[in-house]
């Protein structure tokens, strides 16, 4: 059993941790099916999406067939930084990502890509998204290789064009650095809290989104860590 210190120190970060003002939460929206398929080998691959609180973003992705693993993380700053109560300071570099891990087979990255950008970010948000406002809630792309680039690239410039937002795309293809796993109370978050409020407010939503927008898409099923 843990102390009981402890537990006071990781339930007063959970209380904390993506958590803002209340505003109105943003409606999905339906992007476009990319022009630029991904042409992807067989056999698993990874990729990093960096959309806001990773709650949301894991929660999601962890409904998606295909998708074999989804882990909440830091991406984009240095190790001695990659600790939630560093990472809410700010200054850190990092972005609250998720790490997948999916099957082309099943479902290509720029499936992903939309599947990301119609249930779970906002593109034309500078360093927010929702209620959480920092660099470390920025919208960003990890690309693993050099396809999902190229259709990274390709799909941003789509979604420019296309009329669905009145301000410009900021979201941005970042390249990879090392991506450091989140405290274990964050994994799985959506799955083990699902009468949180900020879950039942910002993040239930997004995955009532992808089970209208992407019914062939849809696991009803929550993956979890242990698959």
């Amino acid at each position: 059993m843990k102390p009981v210190a402890t537990l006071l120190i990781a339930g007063s970060l959970m209380l904390s941790a993506c958590a803002g003002p209340a505003i109105a939460a943003e409606e999905p929206v339906d992007a476009p099916a990319a022009t630029r398929v991904a042409k992807e080998n067989k056999g698993l691959k990874t990729a990093i999406f960096a959309g806001g609180c990773f709650w949301g973003v894991e929660g999601v992705f962890s409904h998606v067939k295909g998708v074999t693993s989804a882990v909440s993380g830091f991406h984009g700053g240095a190790a001695g930084t990659a600790k939630y109560d560093r990472i809410i300071s700010g200054g850190t570099a990092h972005a609250e990502s998720v790490k997948i891990t999916y099957d082309p087979a099943v479902v290509r990255y720029d499936e992903l890509l939309r599947i990301f950008f119609s249930v779970v970010a906002d593109p034309t948000l500078k360093n927010r998204q929702g209620p959480d406002v920092g660099t470390h809630y920025r919208s960003a792309l990890v690309p693993m290789n050099k396809e999902q680039a190229a259709v990274a690239q390709a799909y941003l410039a789509q979604l420019g064009k296309s009329g669905l937002w009145s301000k410009p795309i900021v979201t941005a293809i970042e390249p990879y650095r090392a991506f450091y796993p989140a405290e274990g109370y964050h994994q799985d978050f959506m799955a083990k809290n699902p009468r949180h409020g900020y879950i039942l407010r910002w993040d239930k939503p997004k995955v009532e989104a992808l089970k209208a927008m992407f019914p062939n898409h849809y696991r009803s099923t929550f993956l979890t860590d242990a698959g």
